[in-house]
């Protein structure tokens, strides 16, 4: 058994610290066969330490991207390189481009920990994934707290990538739908119309689709008839954003549990905030919040 292998009951969690504190593989055991919950990651993109092959990665200590690569808080302007190319934009932090350090709990529990602090970067924090497995579920609390010397705008999420079948469906629930601008950054919230809605069990779209749902009501079906399993999400309050990637030339999709709007710290305005999901952290100041990932058998 690997060293970063998590096992409980029929369910198994491999971590991957060096490649940006993610998780290789989630999988449970159905009539004794392995059955992935996540696209696993393959062993070229651990060797390269890639966590765009991950099978789920963090997003600390913000989402999505920073438009401009420049943010504006409170007075100030903190400017950010990009660091996914091609794109032209920062996209979701530092944390999931950082090696984390593995603190072993035992056979089914874990944490990963990621101390970052380097000169000339806008943010110094701590972050902490802590996994738990038990038979029935797998349950990742994240945690952000601000080192620096300035109170900043926070956020955090993850990022996982699951497998695209032709008969995959989604059921979730929410309030407001982003426009996506140009770049991939958002515009402006609109009602779901119901072409765009997950309210009832629904077929991933044919086209692109790179888009925020806010207001999520904290619960996100996905079920895959054809390998006889789903999976359930259900993320506190704190994760009032879900979003949603998928594009026809790929083999996956992501659906990505986060505390703040995408492109949240770019529609920033003094008293909005709390409305877009940014969590402001004092020096000191810590938030977290648990996801848990409960995977099921279809009749």
């Amino acid at each position: 058994m690997q060293s970063d292998m998590l096992v409980s009951g029929g369910l198994e969690l491999a971590l991957a610290p060096a490649a940006g504190g993610s998780v290789a593989a989630f999988r449970m055991r159905v009539d004794g066969r392995p059955v992935d919950l996540m696209r696993p990651m393959s062993a070229e993109a651990q060797a390269r330490h890639d966590p765009i092959g991950a099978a789920m990665f963090p997003m600390v200590p913000f989402a999505n991207r920073i438009g401009r690569n420049r943010l504006s808080f409170r007075g100030r302007g903190f400017d950010f390189p990009a660091n996914n190319p091609p794109e032209r934009y920062h996209v979701h932090g530092t944390g999931w481009h950082s090696a984390w350090t593995e603190t072993r709990l035992g056979l089914d529990a874990a944490i990963l920990s990621l101390d970052r602090a380097i000169a000339g970067e806008p943010y110094a924090y701590r972050a902490e994934q802590r996994f738990a497995l038990t038979p029935e579920a797998l349950v990742l609390t994240m945690a952000v707290e601000n080192r620096g010397p300035e109170t900043m705008p926070f956020g955090f999420g993850a990022h996982p990538w699951f497998i695209r079948d032709p008969d995959v469906e989604l059921r979730f629930s929410a309030e407001k739908f982003w426009l996506e601008g140009p770049d991939h950054v958002a515009t402006d919230p609109v009602s779901i119309p119901p072409e765009l809605s997950f309210h009832d069990w629904s077929a991933l779209p044919r086209g692109w689709r790179n888009n925020c749902y806010s207001g999520w009501h904290g619960v996100a079906e996905i079920r895959w008839p054809s390998r006889g399993v789903g999976l359930e999400i259900v993320a506190d309050p704190l994760y009032g954003h879900l979003m949603l990637y998928c594009s026809p030339d790929a083999p996956f999709f992501c659906l990505e549990p986060q505390t703040h709007a995408t492109s949240a710290f770019d529609h920033m305005v003094a008293g909005r905030e709390a409305e877009l999901g940014v969590i402001v952290l004092a020096p000191g100041e810590r938030a977290e919040g648990a996801m848990t990932f409960s995977p099921f058998r279809l009749d």
